[in-house]
């Protein structure tokens, strides 16, 4: 930067800059400012300066709001670029800030042009007058840690405008009124600037300040000149580690050229010189031989240089390293630091047993029980998975007999038996049990390991012991026909008795049998039916029916055992109707949907066949659906009445039951608002009863075999029946025996009923008289002998007959009349013609 002098004699120039100053002094600290300057003003021209302490005593940010104008640290105003004041007034402001107070001010600056402007012919005069400048900075540097002597001088300023003015120069900025303090000065009349002590460039690498020329009125015939103080770095700091102690890791095994880390040095002197270029060296190694790492000098990279790397052998190693600055040269400041490098186990030691073999003996039906604890060795790192102990029974566990596990605490194996074991079955079992890791194996370069699992042999043998009957298998099936009759048996659950190896001596009772369908044989177990099988039950599921039986031998030790009886399905059960009392409700559907069921299995179930009775067919319609259900339609819209109709039901293999459904049709949309009785009256039933042909049938069969019963009774009467013939003479050829003396109760006419003949031929199918006197007290008898007739009276009854006996009968014909004539008068004579008449 620089300024052009005032021409010498030029009043006006004078004058403006002096009423500037005065302006400037005078003025108010951060309040409103103004300025007198002409109305053009050329670029670097210096159009007036404030106080800035005044208004913010550390300001750190100095700016203008506009930018055709700058503000210097001192105050000074200087133009950007030529300017003419198009207005009468142009104002803006300066912004103060100090960053460490956080405070904020603002001048206000108005420029008025009110100057007169400089006349033409003194603008010539300034043009030709004008010489070149020399004040304008020289390029500067500074020694770090210079020696002195001090004061040293470091630069001379000098302005052109000594030649006509009496110029004093002063300096400001760091090392002169800010931190460093006092490490600068000039002399204000030469221009010379000093240096007043040595200088560190880690703590200052420059120091920016300002050179002012001005008159003793304080007129600045000159821009402040900015000035640069480069301290050159000097070789004084010794690169050092970021740490004292670096730790690094890197897995075992690994590959040779591996990088373990990268080390980091720092030198404080200034970067991208020779001060500052580090090398870096591996000075020693521990343990030392052999030599596993190196060091790349330039980077400070550490890799591998073997893949030898063993954690069991050596488990960290320590590196001592050196850096040193001016590219490795002896002449260069170094510094050391230690570097520590930990090697990561890696599973590259396989587990082994410490016995090759074990022999351990365990009582038979012994379960749940530790047998044995097995150690391994493994020389990987402890607690780890690379050495954890996986175990596993590789043979002789086929049943799974054996479980083995690890205990976290010791990592033993540890060896239980969990199903009991049979010394009768077998006397000793060899096991061949393994070892491995968690992680996965992981062969070193130069490992002799040929197999990554190691085994033992462990032999148990099983001690007697007397358990009792065994019951194998637990659970028994036994096949039975559907309906199998009681009394019928089947064969049973058997036990066996270890000791001896068959069932004798054992006893055998149920202790489960829900429906009791069977009774057991004590000694053999087998099993009597004492009901009829039958797969419907309810006791039945899945067609299997079980029995639990317990087995017992004489020191009361026992077993339990399940018998299944799995029924075969038979046929017996004919597809049945739950519901036969049906409603159609015309409103919602014409017909009603039939859903029968079968008890039996599904190979003796549907599909279903349905066939209504000829009687029905004329009314009604089935249509079978699915084969599992039909729909039963009226053949027409029937009457809302009762209905009763017969159909026959059948399933795929023939089973049939015919059935007689009640069908009301009503006036209804659901059947719970129908109002008709779901019971049928009897008049109803029996005007709606449809006889079929086999009933018909067995009416007329019945009929005629009473028919043939009666004719036969009819018959057998006739045969026994004796014709009773009276002749002419009756009383001239009969005797009469009375036991009374004169006519009796038994033969009086009210007590003799004989029928009339009509004809010569007697009725025999009618009785000839009947003695029926009900005061009877003795047992009479009488006869009339006449040509061989008698009259004989049943005794004890107290009802007599007429019976023939004997002889020819005479061919006329005898009425009631003519009889009781004729032997009513003589029956009261003690004797008739020499017959004697016996009293009783």
């Amino acid at each position: 930067m620089a300024v052009a002098s005032a021409a010498p004699g030029s009043i006006f120039w004078k004058q403006l800059l002096f009423s500037l100053l005065v302006l400037i002094l005078f003025c108010d600290a951060c309040q409103k400012i103004s300025l007198q300057v002409p109305s053009h003003l050329q670029a670097e021209a210096l159009v007036g300066k404030v106080n800035l302490k005044e208004c913010l005593q550390s300001a750190s940010l100095i700016q203008s709001s506009d930018p055709d104008f700058r503000i210097l640290e001192d105050g000074s105003i200087y133009t950007t670029h030529d300017l003419v004041l198009s207005s009468e007034k142009k104002s803006f402001s300066i912004l103060l800030s100090d960053s460490q107070g956080q405070g904020q001010k603002e001048i206000e600056i108005v420029l008025e042009a009110g100057g007169k402007k400089i006349p033409r012919r003194y603008m010539k005069d300034i043009v030709l007058r004008r010489s070149k400048r020399r004040w304008a900075p020289i390029p500067c540097s500074l020694m770090e840690n210079s020696l002195g002597p001090f004061p040293q001088h470091v630069q001379q300023v000098q302005s052109d405008a000594a030649q006509n003015y009496t110029i004093f120069y002063s300096i400001s900025g760091p090392g002169v009124d800010k931190e460093p303090f006092n490490l600068f000065f000039i002399d204000k009349d030469t221009g010379d600037i000093f240096c007043t002590r040595s200088i560190d460039r880690e703590q200052y690498q420059e120091f920016p300040i300002y050179a002012y020329a001005t008159t003793a009125d304080g007129y600045a015939p000159e821009y402040p000149l900015p000035l640069v103080f480069k301290v050159e770095d000097d070789n004084d700091n010794a690169p050092y580690f970021e740490s004292k102690v670096t730790v690094f890791s890197v897995p075992e095994n690994c590959r040779t050229g591996t990088s373990v880390g990268k080390v980091t040095a720092i030198d404080l002197d200034e970067p991208d010189t020779l001060h500052t270029r580090l090398k870096y060296k591996i000075l020693q190694q521990i343990p030392n031989n052999p030599r596993h790492f190196t060091v790349h000098p330039d980077t400070g990279v550490i890799t591998t240089t073997t893949p030898l790397l063993d954690r069991e052998k050596c488990d960290t190693y320590k590196l001592i390293m050196e850096v040193r600055d001016m590219g490795g040269q002896p002449f260069g400041l170094f510094n050391t630091g230690t570097i520590t490098i930990s090697l990561e186990d890696e599973n590259d030691n396989a587990p082994y047993f410490t016995e090759t073999s074990y022999t351990v003996e365990v009582e038979e039906n012994r379960i749940d029980v530790e047998i044995l604890r097995m150690a391994v060795h493994d020389h990987d790192l402890p607690n780890t998975p690379h050495s954890r102990a996986v175990y596993q029974i590789l043979q002789g566990n086929e049943n799974g007999t054996f479980k083995i596990s690890t205990d976290p605490n010791t990592n033993e194996a540890v060896l239980c038996v969990v199903k009991p074991l049979n010394y009768e079955v077998n006397r000793q079992v060899v096991l061949q049990i393994g070892v491995l890791n968690e992680a996965q194996f992981a062969k070193a370069v130069n490992s002799k390991t040929t197999t990554t699992m190691c085994t033992t042999i462990v032999t148990v043998k099983v001690k007697d012991h007397d358990e009792g009957p065994e019951c194998q298998p637990p659970v028994k099936v036994i096949q039975s026909e559907d309906c199998l009759p009681s009394g019928t048996e089947l064969l049973g659950y058997k036990a066996v008795d270890p000791e001896r190896g068959t069932g004798e001596g054992l006893r055998y009772k149920k202790i489960q049998d829900e429906d009791n369908w069977f009774e057991i044989n004590e000694y053999t177990g087998d099993l009597k039916t004492v009901k009829v099988l039958d797969r419907e039950s309810t006791f039945v599921k899945n067609n299997q029916y079980n029995v639990s039986v317990i087995a017992f031998d004489a020191d009361g030790r026992s077993c339990t055992g399940t018998l299944v009886v799995l029924l075969e399905d038979k046929n017996d059960h004919p597809p049945q109707i739950k519901e036969e009392e049906l409603t159609i409700c015309r409103h919602d559907k014409d017909y009603v949907v039939l859903e029968p069921t079968d008890q039996d299995g599904p190979d003796n179930g549907p599909p279903f066949q349905f066939i209504l009775d000829n009687s029905a067919s004329k009314l009604w319609t089935v249509e079978t659906r699915d084969g599992k259900t039909a729909i039963l339609r009226g053949r027409q819209d029937l009457d809302y009445n009762y209905y009763t109709v017969p159909i026959q039901i059948k399933d795929r293999h023939g089973a049939s039951a015919t059935h007689m459904l009640s069908v009301r049709v009503c006036d209804c949309t659901i059947p719970s608002e129908c109002r008709m009785p779901a019971k049928l009256p009897r008049e109803a039933t029996l005007a709606n009863v449809f006889l079929g042909k086999w009933a018909i049938l067995a009416m007329v069969l019945g009929s005629v075999l009473l028919l043939c019963i009666l004719f036969t009774c009819f018959c057998v009467t006739v045969k026994k029946t004796v014709k009773k013939c009276f002749p002419e003479d009756v009383a001239q050829q009969n005797l009469i025996v009375s036991n009374t003396e004169g006519p009796g109760e038994e033969v009086m006419d009210a007590n003799i009923r004989l029928p009339t003949q009509t004809s010569n031929v007697c009725d025999t199918s009618m009785s000839v008289g009947t003695l029926g006197g009900q005061g009877v007290k003795t047992q009479q008898s009488f006869e009339m002998v006449k040509g061989g007739y008698t009259l004989d009276a049943n005794k004890g009854g107290g009802h007599q007959t007429l019976d023939s006996v004997k002889g020819v009968t005479d061919t006329g014909r005898y009425t009631y009349s003519d009889w009781h004539n004729f032997t009513q008068p003589r029956l009261g004579e003690e004797s008739i013609r020499g017959h004697t008449l016996v009293k009783n």
